[in-house]
């Protein structure tokens, strides 16, 4: 996924859009559900004692999903202890990259910039098509960031631990797929991997494994034999 948007989707068999990012929180309660099905004979000899063991389990999956969610995300923020306005907030910021259009991957890489310095604000604000909803934003994040009473370098610092700069986009795994599979060249494979294998630090001479594909090269379908 690189422009922010919860309907995203790749996978060639996937019509309806089941297994879209925004969701993935649903489809792993039913994976979980299919797999509790399974093991219901080895949870209890009754049937239905086995279902309600499995049932009171499965349902502590949404509470216990949604907290490791807002906890990954206030890292993502800069934020190291729980507010209660927290979850607000991040929904805040996924609406304003949605429609914004924003890569979501240097979004929050630019957003580690920010945190240190408001200079960095205009490299954020062009991953934006529309930048109107994250310019207002900002100075909220802000304000929640000073209420942490922690040195602004040191929250950047933490965010650019958490926030990728290198992830392995669709366009580059292609690239490095078909000089393997077409001309026998895995140079392209090894460099990805190189690059991968340090995510979160500078590389310079890299660049371009950090930016969004070209309209040419944008990959819309992935299939299962890759």
């Amino acid at each position: 996924m690189e422009a922010y948007d919860p309907r995203t989707v790749f996978s060639s068999i996937d019509q309806s859009g089941r297994y879209a990012y925004g969701n993935q929180p649903g489809i792993a309660v039913w994976n979980l559900a299919r797999l509790a099905e399974a093991l219901l004979p080895l949870f209890d000899a009754d049937e239905q004692c086995a279902i309600e063991q499995a049932t009171e389990v499965i349902e502590r999956f949404a509470g216990r999903y949604q907290a490791e969610w807002l906890a990954v995300m206030r890292a993502k923020l800069g934020l190291a202890h729980e507010h209660e306005a927290d979850g607000e907030l991040i929904e805040a910021l996924l609406q304003a990259l949605y429609s914004g259009r924003a890569d979501f991957t240097l979004s929050f890489r630019r957003l580690a910039d920010c945190a240190a310095s408001p200079s960095a604000d205009q490299a954020l604000l062009e991953q934006f098509r529309v930048s109107d909803a994250i310019q207002a934003w900002l100075p909220r994040w802000r304000e929640r960031l000073a209420a942490e009473e922690q040195p602004l370098e040191a929250a950047a610092a933490r965010m650019r631990a958490v926030n990728p700069l290198y992830i392995p986009r669709n366009h580059l795994v292609e690239q490095a797929i078909t000089a393997a599979v077409e001309e026998d060249d895995f140079k392209p494979f090894e460099t990805l991997q190189a690059v991968l294998a340090r995510p979160f630090e500078e590389q310079p001479g890299y660049e371009r494994y950090a930016q969004p594909a070209a309209p040419h090269e944008r990959v819309v379908r992935t299939f299962c034999g890759t």
